[in-house]
């Protein structure tokens, strides 16, 4: 019964519409939910910079990479809203210090940061599992076949050697 002026109109809000029933679906067959508003992407990256500075080394800057891209999210929805995206993130790391503070998230109508818990900013905590999920899972993928293209062939292999042949000419 979706109706639109276009083919292609009719296919997003078809697809939109599925997403918004995989969404209750999920709900209520987990009914945990986690704070919205960039709550749950703050939390993450402060704990991952805690961590981070107790593994050192290159894994330290593995981890800090980790929590920088967690706080795209929340900047994201700063940018999106028309709020200074840097001002927000510090204020947000201000309000996750503090102890009460982990379900304070980003009020996209008055720029504040807000409890998202007690305003009804809230996600299923199943569609936040697999996004961070899949995230990291491409990710991972994008690192491994960064991995295999970097790799050198050997050089008595294809592609190995100097450009030519082994005397070098062309």
């Amino acid at each position: 019964m979706i109706r639109a002026g276009l083919e292609r109109m009719v296919d997003e809000a078809e697809r939109a519409l599925i997403d918004a029933l995989s969404v209750v679906s999920d709900v209520v067959e987990n009914s945990k939910i986690v704070a919205g508003g960039g709550a749950v992407e703050i939390e993450v990256a402060k704990e991952l910079r805690k961590y981070a500075n107790k593994v050192g080394g290159r894994e330290q800057l593995a981890v800090e990479a980790f929590a920088d891209a967690m706080e795209v999210i929340p900047r994201t929805l700063a940018e999106n809203a028309g709020i200074d995206p840097i001002d927000l993130l510090v204020e947000l790391r201000s309000a996750h210090d503090k102890e009460t503070g982990k379900y304070m998230g980003i009020n996209v109508f008055t720029g504040k940061v807000q409890n998202s818990i007690e305003n009804g900013v809230i996600e299923p905590i199943v569609v936040k599992e697999q996004a961070i999920k899949s995230a990291a899972e491409s990710a991972a993928m994008i690192l491994c076949i960064d991995d295999v293209i970097t790799s050198k062939a050997p050089k008595d292999g294809p592609g190995g050697g100097m450009p030519g042949g082994p005397e070098g000419e062309e």
